[in-house]
C-alpha cells in the first residue's frame, strides 16, 4: 500500500480535515489546524507532500520522523500541527487496514467509560449559571469556563472581586453536584495570579488551566507551592522535549496536549506516558472538530492517567458548524451521564460525510480570534 494524495479542507467554524488516498482504496482522515492560522498549516501540509506520497502509510514512525527530523528546522505550533493531522490519518488508515480501532493498536483499553466536560460562558464570562443548567439536563457534571476578561500584568481589587464573585455565585448555586475547571487563558500574567488563586481556594474549583502563559513556565511551580487548586496547562506546548521541561520543574497536576497541535497520537502518546512517570493526570485540550475529538478519545482510553475529556458541543466558537456536522455515524458520540464510550469503528471511527465536507469547504471562512486592547490603548491577552 502506498500514499497517493493529500487533500484538505477548511470548514467552519474554525477546522481543517485532511484525507490521505492510498492506491489500496483505504482512506485516513486527519485534523490538522492553529485556530486563526488554517492556512498556515494547510500550506505546511502541502509542503510535507514529498516526504509521503509514493511511501507506506503503515510505517508512522518513520514517517513522523521523517517530517519532524528532515526538515532541519521543527517544532512550534504550525509544523506540529500540520504533522499532527497527517499522523491522525495515518492511524486511521492502518487502523482500517487491520480492522481494529486505534485503542486495540495502543494495546487495549484501560477504561470502559471517559469522562467529558463542557465549556460554559464564552470569552467574556456570562449567563454561565443559566448554560450549567441547560447542560445538566443533558447529563453533564463537569464544566469549564474562562476566569477573567482583560487582565493587566498588575490590576485593580475590583477585577480580581470580580472574578471571584462569579465563582462563588456558581458554588452558591449548585453546590458540589458539579464540578468545574477556570480558564486563566494566558489573560494572567504572574503577578496577579498568585491572588486570583489565592482568593478562588475556597470555592475549590477542579483545576486552574493556562494560569500564565506557557513561555512564562518557570513559575508554574511557584504558584503550587501557594495553592491547592491543581494547575493545568500544555495546550501551547508541542512536543514531548517542550513538555519534559515542565515536568522537571514541577508545578502541573494535569497536562493538555492537544492531538492536533502536539504532533498527533504518536507524539501525544508519549506526552502521556511521560506525564504518568511525574504523576501528573491527562486530559487533552481539544475545543476543535470530530476528528480531533476521536484521536483524543484513542488516546485517552489507552492512557492510565487520562482523567477528562474536552469537547466542544455547543462551544462558543461555534458559528456556522458543530462538532457532528460532518459525522456520519452521529450515534458513537453519545454522551451519556458525562461520559462517552470507546469508538469501536476500525481506525480512528468517524466515518465522514464528505459530500458535505467538499461542499461545506468551498464557503469556508478565515476565523480569527478577537483583538483585546487594555483601556490605555495596548494590546491584551485574549
Amino acid at each position: 500500500m502506498k500514499i497517493t494524495k493529500l487533500t484538505t479542507y477548511r470548514l467552519a467554524p474554525r477546522w481543517m480535515f485532511l484525507k490521505i488516498d492510498t492506491d489500496a482504496g483505504i482512506s485516513g482522515w486527519g485534523e490538522p489546524v492553529i485556530e486563526g492560522k488554517a492556512r498556515s498549516v494547510e500550506a505546511t501540509v502541502h509542503e510535507f507532500e514529498p516526504y509521503l506520497v509514493g511511501q507506506d502509510p503503515s510505517r508512522i514512525n518513520d514517517l513522523w520522523q521523517v517530517m519532524y527530523r528532515g526538515g532541519f528546522y521543527r517544532g512550534g505550533a504550525i509544523l506540529m500541527s500540520a504533522i499532527a493531522g497527517i499522523d491522525q490519518a495515518l492511524w486511521d488508515i492502518k487502523g482500517k487496514a487491520l480492522g481494529a480501532p486505534v485503542h486495540e493498536l495502543l494495546g487495549g483499553l484501560v477504561r470502559d467509560r471517559m469522562k467529558v466536560y463542557s465549556w460554559v460562558g464564552g470569552d467574556r464570562p456570562a449567563d454561565v449559571i443559566r448554560d450549567i443548567k441547560r447542560l445538566r439536563e443533558g447529563g453533564f457534571d463537569t464544566f469549564k469556563m474562562n476566569g477573567t476578561e482583560e487582565l493587566g500584568i498588575v490590576d485593580s481589587a475590583r477585577k480580581v472581586d470580580e472574578a471571584v464573585a462569579r465563582i462563588a455565585e456558581i458554588r452558591a448555586a449548585f453546590g458540589h453536584d458539579i464540578e468545574f475547571g477556570i480558564d486563566f487563558h494566558g489573560r494572567v500574567a504572574a503577578p496577579m495570579a498568585k491572588p486570583l488563586l489565592r482568593a478562588l481556594e475556597p470555592y475549590r474549583p477542579l483545576f486552574v488551566e493556562e494560569p500564565v502563559l506557557a513561555e512564562q513556565d518557570e513559575h508554574y511551580a511557584r504558584l503550587a507551592q501557594h495553592t491547592s487548586i491543581p494547575l493545568a496547562a500544555g495546550e501551547r506546548m508541542y512536543s514531548r522535549f517542550e513538555f519534559k521541561r515542565v515536568f522537571q520543574g514541577g508545578g502541573l497536576a494535569i497536562v493538555q496536549p492537544d492531538l492536533s497541535h502536539a504532533g498527533g497520537i504518536t507524539e501525544c502518546v508519549k506526552i502521556a506516558a511521560m506525564a504518568e512517570a511525574y504523576d501528573v493526570a491527562l486530559a487533552p485540550h481539544c475545543p476543535l472538530g470530530p476528528i480531533a475529538l476521536a484521536a483524543c478519545l484513542h488516546v485517552d482510553f489507552v492512557s492510565h492517567n487520562a482523567v477528562l475529556q474536552e469537547q466542544s458541543m455547543g462551544i462558543h466558537y461555534n458559528q456556522g458548524g458543530e462538532l457532528l456536522d460532518y459525522v456520519l455515524n452521529k450515534e458513537d458520540f453519545h454522551i451519556e451521564g458525562g461520559t462517552m464510550k470507546p469508538l469501536t469503528k476500525p481506525g480512528l471511527g468517524v466515518v465522514v460525510d464528505e459530500d458535505k465536507v467538499i461542499a461545506a469547504s468551498q464557503v469556508a471562512p478565515d476565523w480569527r480570534n478577537p483583538l483585546w486592547r487594555h483601556a490605555d490603548g495596548s494590546v491584551a491577552e485574549w
